[in-house]
């Protein structure tokens, strides 16, 4: 059995060459889900020169162990301290976490990189039965060289007709810092949006501070007079732009003001910080298409072990209730 190391808090972790690839890909990012009630597991595992991490989290029933992941994040996948996302480095991750529980679900694994496959075939190998599938869907642009003008030319009719007649009736604000008034102009407008009130608005906070102290933050306000009507938070990292939140106050939606602040963001990233992708996140929204032109595949691995009781009867379980269909149809 591989030596595995669990830590119940993520400032147990050191990594003094840990270098993130995304803001979902980073100690800080768990390190907030910690402070804002999280209570992770993160599983690490050193094999060669690779030292890695899965951060996890116990089912509230205990039954299972999962991504430790929250619906802001685009994204979950093993995070490298040191060395490389080796093979043999995901095998003996995968032997060793049976030491700890039967069944394991990670959610979000992206298609781009193959991090579902080789997870898939690493717990395979490390004596699990797996099952890889489809669960949500991520819209990216590219921009491929493309600046602004050129990207908008290829926009649908109607989006650009939208921009070009509502855009002088509010004023666009794009910041890079975080500013505490501008804060409380997004808090108002999320608010009075469409959108359910946001449970985790404080996480959302300590994010946008963070993210603007290191320079990643694009914080955009529309404002009709002195009204602010719409709000986006933005952030850029590693020549990739990331869409994580959208409001907009229904009272003025006539104003399609959400829409051309969109079109300012995109220009401000693609002319001003030069991006080569915007990640518009998960979901299958119907407006994403108007401004996205591919679509990549979020997928979710369940690993059982049928060694264990646990996983056999799990198992078991979901073979009769296979087997029921049938007669149930009857």
């Amino acid at each position: 059995m591989n030596a595995i190391s669990y830590h119940d808090t993520v400032g147990k972790l050191q990594a003094p060459d840990f270098a993130p690839g995304g803001p979902f890909d980073d100690l800080e990012w768990y390190a907030l889900l910690e402070k804002h009630g999280a209570r992770p597991v993160m599983a690490e595992v050193c094999e060669g020169q690779t030292r890695l991490v899965l951060p996890l989290r116990d089912s509230e029933d205990g039954e299972c162990m999962a991504s430790l992941r929250h619906p802001f994040a685009f994204v979950w996948r093993p995070l490298v301290l040191s060395g490389d996302a080796s093979d043999a480095a995901l095998v003996a991750a995968a032997r060793a976490l049976r030491s700890r529980t039967h069944r394991i679900v990670l959610e979000a694994l992206p298609e781009e990189d193959a991090t579902g496959e080789r997870l898939a075939a690493a717990f395979r190998e490390g004596g699990w039965i797996v099952r890889l599938e489809p669960s949500d869907e991520n819209h990216v642009l590219e921009t491929r060289g493309r600046n602004f003008t050129e990207y908008w030319a290829s926009r649908p009719g109607p989006l650009r007709t939208t921009v070009k007649r509502k855009a002088r009736k509010v004023e666009i604000a794009i910041v890079e810092d975080f500013d505490a008034v501008i804060w409380a102009e997004y808090r108002r407008i999320y608010d009075l949006s469409w959108k359910t009130r946001e449970a985790d608005i404080a996480l959302l906070e300590d994010f946008a501070r963070q993210e603007g102290a290191a320079g990643r933050l694009r914080l955009g306000i529309a404002r009709h007079g002195d009204t602010p009507v719409a709000a986006q938070l933005w952030t850029i990292q590693d020549g990739t732009a990331y869409i994580h939140k959208l409001a907009h106050d229904e009272a003025f939606r006539h104003l399609s003001a959400g829409t051309t602040l969109s079109a300012a963001l995109f220009e401000h990233v693609i002319d001003h910080d030069g991006v080569q992708i915007i990640d518009f996140g998960t979901g299958n929204d119907a407006y994403k298409r108007d401004w996205m032109e591919r679509v990549r595949v979020r997928h979710t691995l369940t690993c059982v072990d049928p060694w264990q009781w646990g996983g056999l009867r799990f198992l078991l379980r979901k073979a009769a209730a296979r087997l029921a269909r049938p007669w149930r149809r009857g």
